[in-house]
């Protein structure tokens, strides 16, 4: 005997709906600059024993309300609790330099400061992807970017960075031959987003990019080893 239908309709569910939904949830709705040298602390599995600082430069709100400290790492601004990488790095948890205090959750200044900063600039949900935020970068980030195959690779400064309505955040760099004054602000028109125009983008602190600038060989060869692991594979096969 088979078993009796139920006389309600069945309900069909869109799980890629669903999915949509669920991402939306977590995407980034407001930024903070970081301002008092927090810093994320993360392990490589070279070293399991040893911690790494690096300074966080921002902090960000997600739609579910979720607050994540954010660095520049590899292509984006990542948020902290991402990194998840053998060669990489492992993220640990948070740190203030100052008193040597290691925690696992945003502090609650900074929380407290983007909830409300988020509530007065509420923003509209539109079909067409819009600027809700500009931050100027204050850590002298750089960028390592790549165009065509086979193309020189250019170093340039990251002079801030932008918030879009769909969550992601894109870098603001310089076009030299547009800058009418010095220094550089985020509202110039000389600036346009990293990927926009660029293939790929990889990001650096300053003490590195100043290692790239001085042909530092050590620092040649692991940024060799980072941006071109494919070229590397094709070449072994």
């Amino acid at each position: 005997m088979g078993i009796p239908l139920s006389p309600r309709p069945a309900r069909v569910i869109d799980l890629e709906s669903m999915r949509q939904r669920q991402l939306a949830r977590r995407r980034l709705v407001r930024l903070a600059p970081e301002l008092d040298g927090l810093e994320m602390v993360y392990r490589l599995d070279a070293h399991p024993d040893t911690l790494y600082g690096m300074p966080i430069l921002a902090w960000g709100m997600r739609e579910n309300g979720d607050i994540v400290g954010l660095v520049p790492w590899m292509e984006s601004l990542t948020p902290c609790e991402q990194l998840d990488d053998p060669d990489h790095g492992h993220f640990v948890g948070y740190r203030d330099p100052e008193t040597e205090e290691l925690f696992d959750q945003p502090p609650e200044h900074k929380e407290m400061e983007l909830a409300h900063a988020a509530a007065y600039f509420e923003y509209e949900d539109t079909r067409e992807t819009t600027l809700i935020q500009s931050l100027p970068d204050h850590q002298g980030t750089h960028a390592l970017c790549m165009d065509e195959e086979g193309a020189p690779w250019q170093l340039k400064q990251v002079f801030g960075w932008r918030l879009y309505s769909d969550g992601t955040i894109e870098s603001l760099l310089a076009d030299e031959n547009l800058i009418e004054s010095v220094p550089v602000l985020p509202g110039d028109a000389c600036l346009y987003p990293g990927h926009s125009r660029h293939r790929v983008v990889y990001f650096f602190q300053r003490q590195i990019a100043n290692r790239i600038r001085q042909e530092d060989p050590a620092t040649l060869e692991a940024l060799a080893m980072m941006v071109m692991p494919d070229d590397d594979e094709e070449a072994a096969e």
